[in-house]
């Protein structure tokens, strides 16, 4: 197959009908441009060059493939650009998975970010319910990087962003809400809003719960923890929600667990060193788990 430095060959004698004019602008010895156009002529089977006495003008393969020529050494360099606008973070697809309850608190203002600074960067996310589905996402080479707790079975690249606390959702007149903090023990015979089987999380609950000496008692299941605060706030039971599930303006009380509950959230990637994977992952990291303002004045507002 013809080499590129073959073709750029060809291309500047045509342009400049001479082959020292063309060596002296790619800046080689005559003899070593020489050998690349006979290099291209073994290739083809056939001249591409006709030798005057003056210069140089094209046979008719050399015409024939000129213009392939040209369209060959255009891609090239577009590959180059494309490869180096990429690694600058600024153009190519980074398909991002992540946990559902973490999507609008923690991912969207890094999203609207990047569609700020990086418009020619195509992102597609998708949410799932479980750490193991998204690890599984990465395997399947569906996703580049993922967003959500630590997942069990995962041996690659993660990278922790922080810790979140997982608090009791539950109606403002529910009589645990006149409590500073709630021992999980104490859900016992409750009614729960709990999770589909299909959502991690409430799995990592049970065992929880069990380690804490007590059982959950679903009274319904949902597959999202946004949900199942929601219908805790309007009194089906007492959910537990990690706080990016929870939005600003959430009307339920809120409690925290004694002891506290937390889970490890991370970015994991099967290709770490990918530029935009690395950059999305930085910008991940430097947001953080703030818990908003207005949730940390709800838990703070408990009584004493």
């Amino acid at each position: 197959m013809p080499t590129l430095r073959a073709l750029e060959c060809l291309v500047a004698v045509l342009d400049a009908g001479s082959i020292t004019e063309a060596a002296a602008r790619l800046h080689l010895s005559q003899p070593a441009l020489s050998h690349q156009i006979g290099a291209l002529e073994r290739e083809l089977g056939t001249p591409v060059l006709e030798r005057l006495p003056r210069g140089v003008r094209p046979t008719a393969a050399g015409r024939a493939v000129l213009a392939d020529a040209r369209a060959a050494l255009a891609a090239a360099d577009r590959v180059v650009r494309t490869g180096r606008a990429v690694a600058d973070g600024g153009e190519g697809t980074l398909r991002i998975a992540c946990a559902e309850s973490m999507t609008a608190g923690l991912l969207a203002p890094v999203l609207r970010a990047w569609h700020r600074y990086r418009p020619d960067v195509l992102v597609t996310l998708t949410e799932t319910t479980s750490a193991d589905a998204l690890a599984a996402a990465l395997e399947a080479g569906e996703a580049d990087v993922a967003v959500g707790p630590r997942p069990g079975r995962w041996t690659g690249s993660a990278e922790v962003v922080g810790r979140e606390e997982v608090v009791l959702a539950l109606a403002a007149d529910h009589p645990l809400a006149t409590r500073a903090t709630v021992p999980m023990a104490d859900l016992a015979g409750l009614p729960v809003v709990h999770y589909h089987p299909d959502n991690g999380l409430g799995g990592w609950l049970d065992e929880e719960a069990a380690r804490r000496g007590t059982a959950l008692e679903a009274v319904m299941r949902t597959k999202q923890a946004a949900t199942a605060a929601e219908l805790a706030a309007a009194g089906l039971g007492v959910a537990l929600v990690p706080t990016t599930a929870l939005s600003r303006t959430y009307a339920g009380a809120l409690r925290r667990l004694k002891p506290a509950l937390h889970r490890d959230v991370v970015t994991f990637t099967a290709t770490p060193s990918d530029s935009l994977v690395r950059r999305f992952r930085a910008d991940v990291a430097h947001r953080g788990l703030a818990v908003p303002g207005a949730l940390r004045a709800k838990l703070s507002s408990a009584p004493r």
